[in-house]
């Protein structure tokens, strides 16, 4: 029995609603952001989908008014209407945040530091 993807994944995904939008060039799409995590981020396909899979992405997460989570993003995969990203770049003033998001949500101090641990070794 071979093992899925996800049971091997080394990041934990968070649910999270928060206004988002994706951009490539001159597109920019409004999109459902489905969950994040140290690695990436999870939304609903937009329709129309007009993205090249072939260059990088931008993802806008809007936290509130005055606070986002920027990040250049490369899609990894498509299915059942949903778009994977994998971060290609953060800035660290964004990073902090995604780690403050991320530990507020898992609890456990312990966990988050694990994760920055996979995520360094990457």
């Amino acid at each position: 029995m071979s093992e899925h993807p996800a049971d091997r994944r080394r990041f934990k995904r968070i649910a999270f609603d928060a206004r988002t939008e994706l951009s490539q060039g001159e597109f920019i799409w409004p999109v459902k952001l489905i969950d994040l995590s140290l690695k990436g981020l999870l939304i609903e396909r937009p329709d129309p989908w007009q993205g090249d899979p072939q260059q990088d992405f931008f993802v806008d997460v809007h936290l509130s008014e005055d606070v986002d989570i920027e990040m250049n993003v490369q899609l990894t995969h498509e299915d059942d209407g949903q778009l994977g990203f994998v971060c290609h770049h953060i800035s660290l003033e964004s990073i902090e945040r995604l780690r403050r998001l991320i530990e507020l949500n898992l609890g456990d101090q312990r966990e988050l530091g694990r994760e920055l641990g996979a995520l360094i070794e990457i």
